[in-house]
């Protein structure tokens, strides 16, 4: 199977303070990828190198075979990262038209997939609104209609749920394995337990490292435990 994302012994430093040490992943084609880790992980660091928002210390990053970062390859994904980038006074709907036209989507598409988006995260009603009106959760359902708005490859989610009441957030899983039936590539970072269940395969991190990586059911198996909650506390999960 085709990997899109390929991590070979990636190491990341800030100033003398390892963060990540000698990461090693495939991810391949039509796969929901999880990474789960307490805050101070390194998981939002991963992110910010599969994406190319940074360069590892060492070790290589690539996606669909390309050296990270790469401009060509940064056109291919969505990214919802973990802070809201919106445009406070705009509307929703203003932020998506603009978030459109960077993408170049014409004005059909864009006309239709604004629409399509609003209701995948139930914003449809309050469209018109000024973002500075829009709750916390509100605005991470804005987030995460931006990043499915040009329908990529691949979509990374770093903490995409945060603040999103559980029906919703059903809504939403329902979507994603929507987009992986249909062969897009999706990547989550959670600290929430049931949402890891839902990943394809998970990596857990602990203090910059994999501790243990496989599907839920295999990892669960593995040590016999009924949760995967069980298993990241028998790899030395807990907070210290």
């Amino acid at each position: 199977m085709t990997s899109v994302i390929v991590l070979q012994d990636v190491s990341h430093r800030f100033d003398s303070k390892e963060v990540l040490s000698g990461i090693t992943l495939h991810i391949p084609k039509g796969e929901i990828f999880g990474l789960l880790g307490p805050s101070g992980s390194g998981k939002t660091t991963l992110i910010k190198l599969v994406t190319g928002l940074l360069e590892p210390t060492s070790g290589d990053v690539y996606m669909n075979g390309e050296k990270m970062p790469s401009l060509a390859q940064m056109k291919c994904y969505g990214f919802m990262a973990q802070s809201d980038a919106l445009y406070q006074e705009l509307s929703g709907k203003e932020n998506l038209d603009f978030f459109a036209s960077i993408y170049r989507l014409k004005k059909q598409e864009k006309k239709r997939r604004i629409k399509e988006v609003l209701e995948m995260v139930n914003l449809t009603e309050v469209a018109d609104h000024p973002v500075d009106t829009y709750s916390g959760g509100m605005k991470r359902r804005l987030s995460l209609a931006a990043a499915l708005l040009h329908e990529p490859e691949m979509i990374i989610l770093d903490e995409p749920t945060v603040g999103i009441d559980p029906v919703l957030r059903q809504s939403i899983w329902k979507e994603l394995n929507r987009l992986k039936d249909h062969g897009v590539t999706i990547i989550v970072t959670t600290h929430v337990m049931d949402e890891a269940e839902k990943c394809d395969r998970l990596a857990m991190l602990r203090e910059g490292r994999i501790i243990a990586m496989n599907t839920p059911a295999d990892l669960r198996e593995e040590i016999g435990a009924d949760t995967i909650e069980e298993v990241f506390l028998h790899y030395g999960g807990a907070s210290q």
